[in-house]
């Protein structure tokens, strides 16, 4: 009897271990999954102006709420979703408290669509808008996770909290290095929101929209949704030195830096033989900069020799300016040849204009690639002609057997001529 009763006891525990280890493992992985999961938050103005009248005959408020809704049913099942509102309780007039009015109406989270529809049925436009303190708060919402994180703002006036700069607030966030970025619609704006809410987007690589009608509104939010749950690659934070020599070493990836007005930056990567080095660089002006700028992309040797650069100029036309170059490393003989360190500097030549800060820099994005090296088969030139020497070949030889056939025809035509 005791034999039987420790038997079953011994079945029991192991079953109890074997449920066990079945079980973390996917408690495990449910867990990666939850973090990798891409992340957003819709920011909503709830600002009094949100009244107004002028979206297809309705308040921009109720463009908005349709606009949500429509999101909401259409949002991708992997996609965590949120929603913070920026001016939605506050009704008196002490501007103090009014720069406070941010909450979060539905965390980020998976979504349960009836309840945050709930939520935002219930939004009426009350008080002040106070754009960066939200932007903030939004950046805390989503911290964690390796997944994509994206906010986006719909605002239809400008910030009205000032010092507190939504732009200088969208600089900080960008240069935490985290991978945030911030998407603004302006619902029916006036020239000062449209540069104020196109700064905050610049300023993380996102995007600015103008929306004037409901439709636009919602097709716009949606993609921009719908974008988050895309794979991307997301770029690695990195310090260039102010020389080759202290230069961090870089592997194939997308990089971000910060470099300061007509600064330079250096950074390194090693060349295989038989390799091929395809590196570009792009910096944009996220705030206002003087016209006629340039950005330097320069491969060169540890010893100071240039191999070969990529230069751009701008003029004021585009917000961001980009250079690439090329440098294939040639074949060894010897197969335990070392790789060569290249040193990558990249300078600008941006100018601040008057009262704009210089601080931080400007956002800076390097793309590094080692690739297999040209084949020297496929890739010559021949007599300048490249792999167009088949093509000159064959009208060679069509041209040699036309002239043939066109000597005979006309000797033959001189022959009966003659005989008649």
């Amino acid at each position: 009897m005791i034999r039987r009763q420790r038997l079953a006891a011994g079945v029991c525990a192991l079953l109890a271990a074997l449920a066990a280890g079945i079980a973390f493992p996917g408690g495990a992985v449910a867990d990666e999954n939850e973090q990798a999961a891409p992340k957003v938050e819709l920011v909503l103005d709830v600002s009094g102006s949100m009244r107004t009248r002028d979206i297809d005959g309705g308040s921009r408020m109720a463009a908005a709420k349709q606009a949500f809704n429509e999101v909401l049913d259409a949002t991708p099942e992997e996609v965590r979703l949120g929603i913070r509102t920026l001016g939605a309780d506050y009704r008196g007039n002490d501007r103090k408290e009014g720069c406070k009015d941010t909450a979060q109406l539905y965390p980020v989270g998976p979504l349960d669509r009836t309840e945050a529809k709930t939520a935002v049925a219930t939004l009426a436009p009350t008080g002040w808008t106070p754009i960066g303190p939200a932007l903030l708060k939004a950046a805390d919402d989503l911290n964690g996770g390796d997944g994509t994180r994206r906010i986006v703002l719909i605002s239809d006036g400008e910030d009205t909290c000032q010092p507190l700069d939504p732009c200088e607030v969208a600089r900080e966030i960008a240069a935490k290095g985290i991978g945030l970025t911030i998407d603004t619609l302006g619902l029916v704006p006036d020239a000062k929101t449209r540069d104020q809410l196109s700064c905050i987007a610049d300023a993380t690589g996102g995007t600015y929209t103008d929306v004037r009608h409901k439709e636009e509104l919602s097709d716009r939010v949606g993609q921009l949704v719908d974008r988050a749950a895309d794979p991307v690659v997301t770029p690695v934070a990195t310090e260039g030195a102010a020389e080759c020599a202290q230069a961090p070493a870089l592997k194939s990836g997308l990089y971000t830096d910060r470099e300061e007005f007509g600064q330079q930056r250096w950074y390194k990567v090693d060349v295989d033989p038989g390799k091929e080095l395809r590196a570009s660089v792009s910096v944009a002006d996220d705030r206002a900069v003087n016209p006629d700028y340039g950005v330097l992309l320069r491969a060169v040797t540890l010893h100071g020799r240039e191999i070969v650069r990529g230069e751009a100029a701008g003029t004021g036309r585009t917000d961001v300016v980009s250079t690439g170059l090329r440098y294939p490393k040639p074949e060894s003989d010897d197969d335990n040849a070392p790789a060569e360190t290249v040193c990558l500097q990249v300078t600008n030549s941006f100018s601040a204009a008057a009262g704009v800060k210089t601080t931080p820099g400007l956002p800076l994005e390097l793309t590094v690639d080692v690739v297999d090296g040209p084949s020297g088969h496929h890739d010559v030139a021949a007599f300048g002609l490249g792999r167009g020497w088949w093509l000159l070949g064959a009208l060679v030889l069509t041209g040699f057997v036309a002239g043939l056939l066109w000597g005979w025809l006309s000797r033959w035509r001189v022959a009966v001529w003659r005989t008649n």
